[in-house]
């Protein structure tokens, strides 16, 4: 063998050793490359998972919240529906009070109202059924009002109103009034009426 051959020899063996090194150093490369972007993959699906399960428990309260509330809402419907209820019932009983019972409340309410007033001469106005009671029974009604009051009262029936009951009172000339009629009184105490039926219901 001569020396060409042996130089084209040494030339060929360093060619392959050269060769062999950038495939294992692209071999290594593409390894690194892959492994980093394995963990890439990994660290952009771990925050994935994350996002998902914060936004699930974003829902998951959210819907909580939206249950709670619409049961808030419906339990105060339902309360509401029961408070109403109670002051239609009472509205019929009221309407319905036996005379030896209503008459006694009539009084009251004529007391406070004449109270209120000041005056020595009044007019009272109801419904047909309280004003012929009141007709049968005017000198009973005239002395316990003068007993109340310490003082005599002279007291006019003037023309019926829509009520289921109680009294308004009003000077002779009518320029000043007490509505003293179940309904007024129950619209200016409902507030209160309605705290003590939730608390008797509710507790």
């Amino acid at each position: 063998m001569d020396g060409a051959e042996l130089i084209i020899q040494e030339i060929n063996r360093e060619a392959e050793q050269k060769i062999q090194y950038i495939l294992s150093e692209a071999q290594k490369e593409a390894e690194q490359i892959r492994e980093e972007a394995r963990k890439r993959a990994e660290a952009r699906a771990e925050w994935i998972m994350r996002k998902a399960q914060t936004q699930a428990e974003i829902e998951k309260q959210r819907i909580i919240a939206n249950a709670r509330l619409e049961v808030r809402k419906k339990r105060l419907a339902v309360q509401e529906e029961l408070i109403q209820e109670v002051i239609t019932a009472l509205r019929e009983r009221l309407a319905e009070l036996p005379d030896e019972e209503y008459f006694p409340m009539l009084v009251d309410l004529a007391v406070q109202a004449v109270g209120e007033l000041g005056s020595e001469s009044v007019v009272v106005r109801s419904n047909e059924r309280t004003l012929k009671l009141l007709s049968e029974r005017a000198d009973e009604f005239r002395k316990a009002l003068g007993e109340r009051l310490g003082r005599e009262i002279e007291v006019s029936l003037g023309e019926p109103v829509g009520t289921i009951g109680g009294l308004v009172v009003e000077t002779p000339d009518g320029a000043v009034r007490v509505d003293n009629t179940f309904e007024a009184r129950i619209e200016r105490f409902e507030g209160e009426l309605r705290a003590e039926i939730a608390k008797a219901l509710f507790g």
